[in-house]
């Protein structure tokens, strides 16, 4: 069952006011803009971002490994800091354990092939995946979590339980922000926005991670392939790891990629693969390395 749904208002007039300009401005052209700017190594300039950046989303920077605003190369450096050692702790249980810092947007279970995005929002897991319609029978009646990572958060993604990567998709699409609002107005959001799935094999069964862009996303990149986008490709591209000879395994807790500015992090396992801690509720605050579900299944 879905966490909370009541927590979840269907979008009003000034919702769909306030998000009708996205469909209007040039996303991509923007978010060029800005993965340029935020790489701008002149002091005055990234200084200046770095420090305003900091009062106005109210950033902790007592958590960062380097909390000194100044030493960092550029914006991006910044915003894809890493964390004092020790900070988080990884859950050593039987569990998957929140990927990132952020908050529970949505919380679930895959219904009929759909997941639930937003009051009266729903999207298709077949979408989701580009169509890979292989890939989408492994999630058919499985469950999902969607988690938001706001402007203040830790962008470095991390792995959810121990895994073998197997097949990572790019898929290009548009790049709507992906706020509460945004949710609320845009259909089928997460399967229309740019996005990068990532495909494990684990000891209880398949798990995807799905890297979401929007925008001024600048890039999305793992730690196996380095920067995947902005890329010169816009189609679809797949990378298939299932025979290869060097298999990529990551485990729990291991960082495997990271938001050049902030985005959403989806994943999905199968069927009976995992059971959603009771407690959990849309808009929880979560952070890396905390249990979000217990392990239900192991594949032999």
């Amino acid at each position: 069952m879905i966490a909370d749904l009541n927590n979840s208002r269907p979008a009003t007039l000034l919702d769909k006011l306030l998000v009708f300009p996205q469909y209007l401005i040039p996303q991509h052209l923007l978010s060029r803009v800005t993965y340029h700017l935020t790489r701008a190594r002149w002091k005055p300039l990234k200084n200046l971002l770095i420090r305003n950046f900091i009062r106005l989303f109210n950033v902790d920077m007592s958590e960062a490994s380097e909390p000194d605003y100044r030493a960092y190369r550029h914006f991006n450096h910044f915003f894809t800091r890493s964390l004092r050692a020790g900070i988080r702790t990884i859950d050593t249980g039987n569990t998957v354990i929140s990927p990132v810092d952020g908050c529970i947007s949505q919380l679930g279970d895959i219904n009929a092939g759909e997941l639930f995005q937003a009051k009266h929002r729903y999207y298709t897991l077949d979408s989701l995946l580009a169509g890979e319609q292989d890939m989408a029978r492994q999630f058919q009646d499985g469950t999902f979590a969607t988690l938001y990572l706001s402007p203040k958060d830790y962008h470095r993604i991390h792995m959810p339980v121990d895994g073998r990567l197997s097949r990572m998709t790019y898929v290009p699409g548009r790049l709507f922000a992906v706020n509460a609002r945004t949710t609320r107005v845009v259909y089928s959001l997460f399967a229309r926005n740019e996005r990068i799935i990532c495909l494990f094999e684990t000891s209880s069964g398949p798990m995807a991670l799905v890297m979401i862009g929007a925008i001024n996303v600048g890039s999305l990149e793992t730690v196996w392939s380095g920067e995947i986008t902005p890329g010169t490709k816009r189609v679809v591209q797949d990378w298939n790891y299932h025979n290869d000879s060097a298999a990529i395994k990551l485990v729990k807790g291991e960082e495997m990629g990271r938001f050049n500015m902030g985005s959403t992090v989806l994943l999905l396992f199968g069927k009976g693969q995992v059971k959603w801690l009771p407690d959990l509720q849309s808009s929880d605050a979560v952070t890396m390395g905390m249990p979000l579900a217990e392990l239900q299944t192991t594949v032999g």
